[in-house]
């Protein structure tokens, strides 16, 4: 039986804006990446092989670029990742991304990085593991740096390089985004306007923490990570996603003070940067 195999990898990616209160957000690529392996043939059906991990997201992003393409093949996909699960990180986002870029190294075929990223989308939507689409998640994820998006429009209003050490506080909870209160978010939309003006000027530390703060008032989660990061130098933080991790823009010369002080919260700090490179297909890195 012919066997076609491929590779991709993505990145993992952290918030500027929760696209929750309005569709309109933000997201910036870090340095976690997770990798896919797609091995197509002619069985039927796509069977996704992640021990402990629900494989429908992967396995309906091969089978939506199938369709797209108008082909039949069954197969096997494998995701491997750094980036921790359900922490509001874009681990469904990279995941999907690595994906499809596997899928269509396996059948050789080209596609530009937003089309493939907004497959992705749609596959995340019908499986119901995001609220909005997470297009600025998406294309955090798969062209690096920094994107504004407007997510019910399904539009990139802007991207930009960003080039500075991020520090990630990831709580031992993990919290799904299908899970998240809608009503809630929702009432903060005034303030996620806000954030998403300073995002559009490029203010990306002060959208941030606008985003932060007014997310994790209205979601219940405690802010004293994002006050330790502005005490320690941060340029920008917050809740990433709808939590439970947080994110902070901060110099390679304060991160051992802010690294002290989130330490002292429990859970994993993370020493990171930001990402500028687009993912890709193929086994290179």
């Amino acid at each position: 039986m012919m066997k076609m195999k491929g590779y991709g990898w993505s990145n993992g990616a952290a918030s500027i804006i929760n696209a929750v209160a309005t569709w309109k957000g933000s997201a910036f690529a870090i340095e976690l990446v997770t990798r896919a392996v797609v091995e197509l043939d002619h069985s039927s059906g796509i069977k996704g092989e992640v021990p402990g991990v629900d494989t429908r997201l992967i396995e309906r992003c091969v089978e939506r670029v199938l369709d797209h393409l108008g082909l039949e093949y069954g197969g096997r996909v494998r995701t491997s990742s750094e980036i921790p699960i359900a922490s509001g990180l874009k681990s469904s986002s990279a995941a999907a991304n690595a994906v499809i870029l596997a899928t269509l190294d396996a059948l050789d075929v080209d596609m530009d990085l937003v089309s493939a990223a907004k497959i992705g989308v749609e596959a995340a939507r019908e499986v119901g593991v995001t609220i909005t689409g997470a297009l600025d998640d998406a294309l955090a994820s798969m062209l690096g740096g920094v994107v504004v998006t407007d997510n019910r429009e399904m539009s990139l209003l802007r991207r930009d390089e960003l080039n500075c050490s991020v520090m990630l506080l990831v709580p031992d909870q993990r919290i799904f985004s299908r899970d998240t209160d809608i009503s809630r978010s929702r009432i903060i939309a005034p303030m996620a306007d806000l954030a998403f003006d300073l995002a559009m000027q490029a203010d990306y530390g002060r959208a941030m923490t606008l985003n932060g703060l007014a997310y994790c008032a209205a979601l219940g989660l405690s802010s004293e990570p994002l006050i330790l990061a502005l005490e320690k130098g941060a340029r920008g933080t917050s809740l990433s996603g709808t939590g439970p991790s947080y994110a902070a823009l901060i110099d390679e010369s304060k991160m051992d003070g802010l690294e002290e002080s989130w330490r002292a919260l429990g859970g994993r700090v993370i020493r990171t940067k930001a990402n500028n490179r687009c993912a890709s297909r193929g086994q290179g890195f």
